[in-house]
Protein backbone atom coordinates (compact mmCIF):
# COMPACT_ATOMS: atom_id res chain seq x y z
CA UNK A 1 0.00 0.00 0.00
CA UNK A 2 1.57 3.17 -0.79
CA UNK A 3 2.05 5.42 2.24
CA UNK A 4 -0.08 8.06 3.33
CA UNK A 5 3.00 10.16 3.23
CA UNK A 6 4.82 10.02 0.05
CA UNK A 7 7.92 11.60 1.16
CA UNK A 8 7.99 9.26 3.53
CA UNK A 9 7.98 6.32 0.58
CA UNK A 10 11.24 8.12 -0.64
CA UNK A 11 14.39 6.74 0.41
CA UNK A 12 16.52 9.17 -0.82
CA UNK A 13 16.91 11.58 -2.97
CA UNK A 14 19.08 10.83 -6.15
CA UNK A 15 18.73 14.55 -8.30
CA UNK A 16 17.39 17.50 -6.46
CA UNK A 17 15.08 20.31 -8.00
CA UNK A 18 18.44 22.62 -8.86
CA UNK A 19 19.79 19.43 -9.98
CA UNK A 20 17.25 19.04 -13.00
CA UNK A 21 16.70 22.56 -13.69
CA UNK A 22 20.22 22.60 -14.84
CA UNK A 23 19.92 19.07 -16.90
CA UNK A 24 16.80 20.23 -18.62
CA UNK A 25 18.62 24.09 -19.30
CA UNK A 26 21.32 22.82 -20.73
CA UNK A 27 19.39 20.40 -22.84
CA UNK A 28 17.63 22.93 -24.31
CA UNK A 29 20.51 24.89 -24.95
CA UNK A 30 21.95 22.26 -27.18
CA UNK A 31 18.24 21.30 -28.96
CA UNK A 32 18.50 24.77 -29.66
CA UNK A 33 21.68 25.03 -31.57
CA UNK A 34 21.44 21.87 -33.31
CA UNK A 35 17.77 22.52 -34.90
CA UNK A 36 17.87 26.24 -35.72
CA UNK A 37 17.15 26.47 -39.02
CA UNK A 38 14.92 23.22 -39.01
CA UNK A 39 11.26 22.11 -38.37
CA UNK A 40 10.92 21.08 -35.59
CA UNK A 41 8.37 19.04 -33.48
CA UNK A 42 9.04 17.61 -30.60
CA UNK A 43 6.75 14.44 -29.35
CA UNK A 44 5.86 14.25 -25.60
CA UNK A 45 5.61 10.80 -24.39
CA UNK A 46 2.88 10.75 -21.80
CA UNK A 47 2.42 10.44 -19.19
CA UNK A 48 6.26 10.36 -17.55
CA UNK A 49 7.73 12.80 -19.85
CA UNK A 50 4.76 15.77 -19.20
CA UNK A 51 6.86 17.91 -16.50
CA UNK A 52 9.93 17.09 -18.56
CA UNK A 53 8.22 18.10 -21.50
CA UNK A 54 7.09 21.39 -20.23
CA UNK A 55 9.97 22.63 -18.42
CA UNK A 56 12.64 21.61 -22.06
CA UNK A 57 10.36 23.42 -24.70
CA UNK A 58 10.73 26.71 -22.20
CA UNK A 59 14.11 25.94 -22.91
CA UNK A 60 14.34 25.94 -26.00
CA UNK A 61 14.73 29.25 -27.48
CA UNK A 62 13.83 28.45 -31.28
CA UNK A 63 9.79 28.15 -32.83
CA UNK A 64 8.73 24.73 -32.59
CA UNK A 65 5.69 22.59 -32.26
CA UNK A 66 4.33 19.89 -29.36
CA UNK A 67 2.40 16.82 -29.71
CA UNK A 68 1.78 13.86 -27.95
CA UNK A 69 1.85 9.99 -27.48
CA UNK A 70 0.18 8.12 -24.93
CA UNK A 71 1.38 4.26 -24.59
CA UNK A 72 1.37 2.03 -21.94
CA UNK A 73 4.07 -0.70 -21.35
CA UNK A 74 3.87 -1.11 -17.67
CA UNK A 75 0.75 -1.72 -16.46
CA UNK A 76 0.94 -1.12 -12.66
CA UNK A 77 4.53 -3.26 -12.25
CA UNK A 78 7.75 -2.53 -11.58
CA UNK A 79 8.83 -3.87 -14.74
CA UNK A 80 8.33 -3.37 -18.71
CA UNK A 81 5.33 -5.98 -19.56
CA UNK A 82 6.76 -5.97 -23.45
CA UNK A 83 3.39 -5.16 -24.57
CA UNK A 84 2.93 -1.79 -26.52
CA UNK A 85 -0.23 -0.08 -26.52
CA UNK A 86 -1.16 3.13 -28.12
CA UNK A 87 -3.66 4.76 -26.25
CA UNK A 88 -3.09 8.23 -27.62
CA UNK A 89 -1.94 8.93 -31.26
CA UNK A 90 -0.29 11.82 -32.74
CA UNK A 91 -3.00 14.78 -33.79
CA UNK A 92 -1.03 15.94 -37.11
CA UNK A 93 1.00 14.47 -39.94
CA UNK A 94 4.70 14.42 -39.43
CA UNK A 95 5.72 13.83 -42.73
CA UNK A 96 8.34 15.59 -43.39
CA UNK A 97 8.80 17.45 -39.84
CA UNK A 98 12.27 16.95 -38.07
CA UNK A 99 11.20 14.89 -34.95
CA UNK A 100 12.12 14.93 -31.63
CA UNK A 101 10.90 12.10 -29.24
CA UNK A 102 11.30 13.63 -25.77
CA UNK A 103 10.97 10.80 -23.22
CA UNK A 104 11.42 10.68 -18.93
CA UNK A 105 13.60 7.64 -18.94
CA UNK A 106 14.72 4.80 -21.29
CA UNK A 107 15.53 1.72 -19.48
CA UNK A 108 14.49 -1.37 -21.21
CA UNK A 109 14.40 0.69 -24.79
CA UNK A 110 11.33 -1.78 -26.10
CA UNK A 111 8.45 0.74 -25.40
CA UNK A 112 10.72 3.44 -26.98
CA UNK A 113 12.06 1.12 -30.09
CA UNK A 114 8.36 0.20 -30.75
CA UNK A 115 7.09 4.11 -30.95
CA UNK A 116 10.15 4.71 -32.76
CA UNK A 117 9.50 2.32 -35.68
CA UNK A 118 5.45 3.51 -35.81
CA UNK A 119 6.35 6.98 -36.65
CA UNK A 120 9.76 6.27 -39.16
CA UNK A 121 6.85 4.82 -41.25
CA UNK A 122 5.05 7.93 -41.39
CA UNK A 123 8.07 9.63 -43.50
CA UNK A 124 9.45 12.68 -40.77
CA UNK A 125 12.70 14.23 -42.20
CA UNK A 126 14.23 13.10 -39.16
CA UNK A 127 13.95 11.06 -35.97
CA UNK A 128 15.93 11.75 -32.83
CA UNK A 129 15.32 10.59 -28.69
CA UNK A 130 15.97 13.52 -26.13
CA UNK A 131 15.67 11.48 -22.66
CA UNK A 132 15.95 12.82 -19.65
CA UNK A 133 17.41 9.75 -17.78
CA UNK A 134 19.00 6.71 -19.35
CA UNK A 135 19.73 3.36 -17.39
CA UNK A 136 21.70 1.43 -19.96
CA UNK A 137 22.16 -1.26 -17.79
CA UNK A 138 18.39 -2.53 -18.19
CA UNK A 139 18.90 -2.48 -22.38
CA UNK A 140 17.25 -5.41 -24.05
CA UNK A 141 16.96 -3.45 -27.75
CA UNK A 142 19.80 -1.32 -29.69
CA UNK A 143 18.89 1.78 -28.99
CA UNK A 144 20.11 4.63 -27.59
CA UNK A 145 19.19 8.43 -27.50
CA UNK A 146 20.85 11.00 -29.15
CA UNK A 147 20.23 13.97 -26.05
CA UNK A 148 20.58 12.28 -22.17
CA UNK A 149 19.74 14.73 -19.44
CA UNK A 150 21.27 11.82 -16.97
CA UNK A 151 22.31 8.44 -16.15
CA UNK A 152 20.88 6.99 -13.61
CA UNK A 153 21.49 3.75 -11.19
CA UNK A 154 19.50 0.26 -11.97
CA UNK A 155 16.79 1.49 -9.11
CA UNK A 156 13.30 2.22 -9.13
CA UNK A 157 13.26 5.95 -9.26
CA UNK A 158 10.25 8.15 -8.49
CA UNK A 159 8.99 12.05 -9.49
CA UNK A 160 9.30 14.92 -11.73
CA UNK A 161 6.70 12.78 -13.94
CA UNK A 162 8.34 9.55 -13.04
CA UNK A 163 5.88 7.29 -11.10
CA UNK A 164 4.84 3.87 -9.36
CA UNK A 165 1.14 2.82 -10.00
CA UNK A 166 0.57 6.48 -10.86
CA UNK A 167 1.75 8.49 -7.66
CA UNK A 168 4.98 10.53 -7.05
CA UNK A 169 4.90 12.30 -10.35
CA UNK A 170 4.20 15.45 -8.51
CA UNK A 171 7.63 15.26 -6.29
CA UNK A 172 10.16 17.86 -7.20
CA UNK A 173 12.91 15.76 -7.15
CA UNK A 174 13.96 12.52 -8.43
CA UNK A 175 14.08 10.00 -5.87
CA UNK A 176 14.59 6.21 -5.38
CA UNK A 177 11.20 4.54 -3.65
CA UNK A 178 11.94 2.80 -0.93
CA UNK A 179 11.50 -0.77 -1.70
CA UNK A 180 9.06 -1.67 0.74
CA UNK A 181 6.20 0.25 -1.28
CA UNK A 182 6.30 -2.46 -4.08
CA UNK A 183 7.77 -5.55 -2.84
CA UNK A 184 5.17 -7.99 -1.25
Amino acid sequence: MIGKDMFNDIDRVLISEDELTKIVKDLGAKISEDYKDKDLLLVSILKGSVIFMADLMREIKIPCNIDFMAVSSYGSGTKSSGVVKIIKDLDASIEGKDLLIVEDILDSGRTLNYIREILLARNPKSIKICTLFDKPERREVDLYADYIGSGVPNEFIVGYGLDYDEFYRNLPYIGVLKSSVYSE
